[in-house]
């Protein structure tokens, strides 16, 4: 993997981050990935050179943190660019214990430190906005935990577009002499479109570098659905809403595509999904997630893949973003 900068930071991270969020996570089976497993994944993304690792405080309830800092301890930290997120709840029937009050956002940077065994993490993000919080106190807060050296560099992550609060964000901290935001993590992929309405003009705008998650359409472009078969167990076949979300008619023309493209390339779905990612503006790294070792390789092997021009724009015009307004 090549090197790029995150965002307009001087950190270089590789072209590829990797999502721990299956880290511990809870099934009716045990754990998505257990301990074990995820320092086989990790020792597999750091031998093939990738040294930007995403986490949050919820992943696995803190054992996604817990388990990068078990492994973090048996390598030198760093050769890595640590990422986790504030936000969810972590304390149940406490009103404290969730948002971006500056009461909870410090309380859990400790709290994540100490689980990841470290004295700093390299980016922190906001998982979601909180309407409770003012956007001053939040950056405000989120500044003084990078100039006590907690944190290296700020970012927001989202689920819906909200091009205005980033905006507002990093207006407030350029008028105060804040830090502001330098990488975003929005969901995007050849079937999740929305940012291409105005949030990615935004992050153009404030030189913020993308970092998406879910780039598989949530598995949707991995190629394993058709039209005529969902496969049993599969989210596609056990989820009304991953139904009504992707297992459109228009989301598999642009499967057909992207098969063809994959055909042309002696690649997979994945990687050409993955590497379409990667020509886009602003990007930085999208970000992977994999239960077992060869799925991350497979992941990995988008940096191989070299789209041409023609072939971005076929994949890019498969599917046009959806309006906001």
């Amino acid at each position: 993997m090549e090197y790029t900068q995150l965002g307009n930071t001087g950190t270089a991270v590789t072209e590829i981050s990797f999502g721990t969020w299956r880290f511990g996570r809870e099934t009716d089976d045990g754990y998505e990935v257990d301990k074990r497993q995820a320092h086989k994944l990790l020792d597999a993304y750091a031998d093939a050179g990738g040294n930007f690792i995403d986490t949050a405080d919820v992943y696995g309830g803190g054992l996604s943190e817990e388990w990068i800092g078990d492994w973090l301890a048996d390598h030198d930290r760093e050769d890595f660019v640590i990422a986790s997120k504030v936000y969810w709840p972590t304390r149940e029937d406490d009103p404290n214990g969730r948002g971006l009050s500056r009461k909870h956002i410090r309380r859990q940077i400790d709290r994540i430190l100490d689980r990841l065994g470290t004295e700093y993490i390299d980016v922190l993000y906001i998982h979601r906005w909180d309407d409770a919080t003012p956007a001053e106190e939040l950056m405000r807060t989120l500044d003084g935990l990078v100039r006590s050296g907690k944190v290296n560099h700020l970012g927001t992550s989202t689920m819906e577009p909200n091009a205005w609060r980033i905006a507002q964000a990093n207006e407030i901290a350029q008028r105060e002499g804040y830090e502001p935001f330098t990488v975003a993590q929005p969901r995007y992929s050849l079937v999740t479109k929305e940012v291409e309405y105005d949030y990615v003009d935004a992050l153009a705008e404030y030189d913020i570098g993308m970092c998406p998650w879910s780039p598989l359409g949530g598995g949707f472009l991995s190629g394993k659905y058709t039209r005529d078969e969902i496969p049993d167990g599969t989210r596609g076949a056990e989820s009304d809403r991953f139904e009504d979300r992707y297992l459109t008619e228009e989301n598999f023309d642009v499967l057909d595509e992207v098969r063809a493209v994959a055909d042309e390339e002696d690649a997979s779905p994945v990687q050409v999904a993955i590497a379409w990612l990667l020509e886009q503006e602003t990007m930085t790294a999208p970000i992977i997630g994999a239960r077992t070792v060869d799925q991350l390789e497979e992941n990995l092997g988008a940096t191989e893949v070299d789209l041409s021009e023609e072939q971005v724009e076929r994949l890019g015009e498969a599917k046009d973003a959806p309006s906001l307004v």
